[in-house]
Parts: C-alpha cells; structure tokens; sequence
C-alpha cells in the first residue's frame, strides 16, 4: 500500500500494517493496534483503510443497542447493500464484517475497541468464536479485522492470560511516541538544546503540534520561553488542560485525586516507593494499587536498579504530565487568569530545569545508548540501559549513576558493564566528573556482580566540556563525551 504523502514517518507502522493487511492467504485474520492518546493511531488506521479500500468504524461511548445501529448505518454506506443492514447482535455484525473480504484482502477496523466491550462485555468472546479456526465464515473470508484503542490496560489485558482473544492475533502493532531525533524533525527544530528543551514538555506526540499547538513551533532559542507562555500555559489552547483530560480519559483511574498526588509525588523528585508514600503521609502498602494502576495506564514507568536489588525508582512516562505537576498544577490558579502565564513562567523556570529538564536530559541520555549509539563506540550490543546508584561502603555515600549500560552475557559468566556514565544539563563537564566515574567503576568492581573489565566512562553534557574533560577522552578508549549535537545525529 502507498504510504500518504501527509503522514510524517511511522514507516515501521505503515510496512507492519501493510504486510498484514495485503497478505494474501485464505482466512480471516485478526490485528490489535494499540498505544497511548494522540500518537496517530486513528489517522495511522483510517489511511490503511482508504488505501486498501477497507471498512473504517470509530466506535464512542455509547449503549450497546446504538453502537449496533451506528456500525450498521456506517457499513450500509459502505457497502450499499439491497437493503440496509440492521443488527440484532454483535455476532450478526462481526459476520458482516467478515463477509466484506469474500474476494480479497480487505482492513476492516474498530477503532476505540475497549467503548464497545465496556457496553458488552461478551465482545471478544463474540469475536473469537467467528473466528474459530473451522468456521465457514473464517475460512470463507480475507478480512483483516483490526482492533483498535487508546487504553493502555484493557488493550494489555485483551490478549494476555485467559483472555478470549489469546492466541488469536496475527498482528499485534505498538504506536509509539516519537523519539527525541524524530520529535525535532517533526517539530522543525534544528538547534539541538531547542529541540530537547520543547521535547522535555510535549514528549513525541503528533498531535500536540499539529491540533494542540496549531502548527506553533519555536522560531529559534529566544523565542522558547515566549512559545512556552503563548502555548503550554496559556489557558485559550488545548494543550493546557491536555495533562488533566488525559488522567480522566484512563477507564481504570477512578480515585482521581489520588492518582493526581502519587503524580505529584513522582514530579516532586520522590522517586522510590518509601518516597511516595512519604510525601502523601500514607503507607507504602496503601499506594502499591495506584502505582500499578498508573503502570497498567502507560503513565508511570518503573526502572529497576542497575546495582541494587529490589530498589526500583519511578519516573511519569508522558513528559506533559510531569511538567504539568512540577510547574503548573502548584500554581493552578493564578494561570486560569488571563495575563498570568509570564509571571508565572518567570518564577517557574528554575523548578523546570531542576524537576523536569535535568530528569528528561538523562532520560533521552539512556534512550540514545540503547537505540543510536554504535555498538562498536560502546564495546558491544547494550542488553538494557539503566541508572542506580553505588554504595560506597568506606564512607557510607550512595553515588548515583546516571547511565549504566549492561551488555550480553558470555555463557555463564558475568554480564559485561559495558558503560557507566553521568549526564548534566546546566554543567560544564570536567576533568572531576571523569574521576568520579573511574572510582565508581572500581567501586562496581569491587562489589563483582559486573565484568568491568572494558567498562567506559560516559560523560553526557548540554553545556558542553572543559579542556581537562576533552583532554581525558582525547586518545582513549576508557573516557567518551556526549554532547547534544551528538545526541541528535548532529556529528
């Protein structure tokens, strides 16, 4: 199928929908797509649809008898069938659906799935049993159904476990976020600092530049805090209340407000479990539901320790949602006041560099050794890249590694500690910074859970380095530095 012209990217999405939807064998296959909200999903499916002359439905939140008579008066139209379809069940209307693949390959999707099976429940069961492997009706039809939706925890459920629908999927698609590379082609931000200082509020979702920001991009450095008062905070554009819809539009997420203080928890910089329950004055047992609820939802993110057990961190998935609680939410009241977003801006800029920017940098930082860094520059093929923190037993301090890269390991012999690495945004690295990671790597070898014996010392900076830092790595294979233009592909 011809990828449209309009549609920025999503190349791996657009081939994977493409093979499944095309491929030519008899029976009637199934498809779940899924990923967070305003990531494309809808535009992804519908063009699939227009290209291969398919059958697009997107379902709301509606009874169970009106989604039938929508789906019915939308395929009539499609089809144009003698007399128009009328549904008394859901099996009727899968196997009209079936049948519109009788001569061909043909995409038939059910966007926002999870409405229709909260208005019946018996769905999926209704579904796996048209698509039992003897039917007629399978066998009889290449219909390429695709399921569809936005919630992140129903669509996990769907196939996993006892589910009906285990087992039955052909293709199972993830539309993720942009990455931080993409974001800045998407956004049209050359400058490298720009573009991970706007990539640090909006994250990689299409639609808060496209619908949310009216095509609005900074126009280069200067403009970024004026582009941050007329649109993150500006209560007349969408993107300002988007963090709070975006908690009220997760089914799971009933006890709002305490999903919004275990948020607020995470934005403020406590991290651990111990720590949010600390800061909401609760038990850590009285948090452990919403944490994973949030988990389930694709809003919190769980990173385990690189170097001790049983020591995860948290940190908020949606880059919106953590400046939302870190700058906006504390000050709520005085943005709702038309006039008030500069003031505002002006007296937050410090909490966004600390709480927001500098925990974002070192993010990206992990992604960039996992996805982009060559191997070779690393000395092998990362297995997982974390963070963590080493305890030095001598004098009782915890140090905190920004970066750990974990390689493959060899039989069974330890896993190789690839890279270790620390990452600041403001700072000018030194020489000290270099120094510092060389103790800690002997600190780590001292403690022999890792092979360290070709660990590098990674220095990532968006200040830049000074000369003692340049001149330690000049030459060596043990020092690296990694600055923005490098984190962009920019050399």
């Amino acid at each position: 199928m011809l990828k449209p012209a309009e549609m920025f990217d999503r190349n791996h999405e657009w081939s994977a929908l493409s093979r499944f939807i095309t491929d030519e064998q008899p029976g009637a296959t199934l498809g779940v797509v899924s990923g967070r909200r305003r990531q494309g999903k809808t535009f992804l499916l519908d063009a699939a649809c227009r290209a291969g002359d398919g059958f697009y439905f997107g379902a709301t939140e509606a009874t169970d008898a009106e989604s039938l008579r929508r789906i019915g008066a939308s395929l009539t139209a499609h089809a144009r069938p003698a007399t128009p379809y009328h549904f008394a069940n859901w099996s009727e209307a899968v196997d009209a659906l079936l049948a519109l693949g009788a001569d061909r390959p043909v995409p038939v999707v059910l966007d926002e799935f999870p409405y229709l099976v909260r208005a019946n429940p018996e769905l999926p069961s209704i579904i796996q049993e048209a698509l039992r492997p003897l039917r007629a009706e399978r066998t009889n039809s290449r219909t390429r159904l695709l399921l569809c939706g936005s919630a992140l925890s129903f669509m996990g459920r769907m196939l996993s476990g006892n589910a009906p629908l285990r087992g039955r999927a052909g293709l199972e698609l993830i539309v993720r976020t942009l990455d931080h590379r993409l974001a800045a082609d998407f956004w049209e931000i050359s400058d490298p600092r720009l573009a991970l200082q706007v990539n640090a509020i909006v994250g990689g979702t299409p639609a808060y530049r496209r619908e949310f920001a009216r095509g609005d991009s900074p126009s280069g450095p200067d403009d970024f805090d004026d582009w941050v008062v007329r649109t993150v905070l500006n209560p007349e554009t969408p993107l300002f209340r988007e963090a709070r819809y975006l908690l009220a539009e997760e089914p799971d997420l009933r006890d709002t407000a305490l999903y919004l203080s275990v948020l607020s928890a995470v934005a403020d910089g406590n991290a651990t479990r111990g720590g949010m329950a600390g800061y909401l004055e609760r038990k850590a047992t009285d948090i452990a539901h919403p944490i994973t609820v949030l988990e389930d939802a694709g809003l919190l993110h769980r990173d385990a320790d690189a170097f001790r057990e049983n020591r995860p961190t948290y940190r908020i998935a949606e880059p919106l949602i953590a400046f939302y609680h870190a700058v906006m939410r504390p000050v709520w009241d005085q943005l709702e006041r038309p006039g008030s977003a500069a003031r505002v801006w002006q007296a937050s800029r410090r909490r966004f560099v600390s709480n927001v920017l500098g925990p974002h940098f070192e993010q990206v930082c992990r992604e960039w050794t996992l996805h982009h860094a060559d191997p070779e520059w690393l000395g092998g093929l990362p297995a997982r890249v974390g963070h963590g923190v080493v305890h030095d037993a001598a004098t009782r301090k915890g140090h905190e590694v920004d970066v750990a890269v974990v390689g493959i390991p060899e039989g069974s012999g330890k896993p190789p500690l690839l890279a270790i690495g620390e990452a600041k945004w403001n700072d000018e690295t030194g020489g000290a910074r270099v120094q510092r990671l060389a103790h800690v790597r002997d600190l780590i070898t001292r403690a022999g859970r890792y092979d360290t014996t070709r660990t590098r010392l990674l220095c990532f900076s968006g200040a830049g380095f000074n000369a003692k830092a340049r001149a330690a790595a000049d030459g060596s294979r043990d020092v690296g530095l990694v600055d923005l233009a490098m984190l962009y592909g920019k050399v």
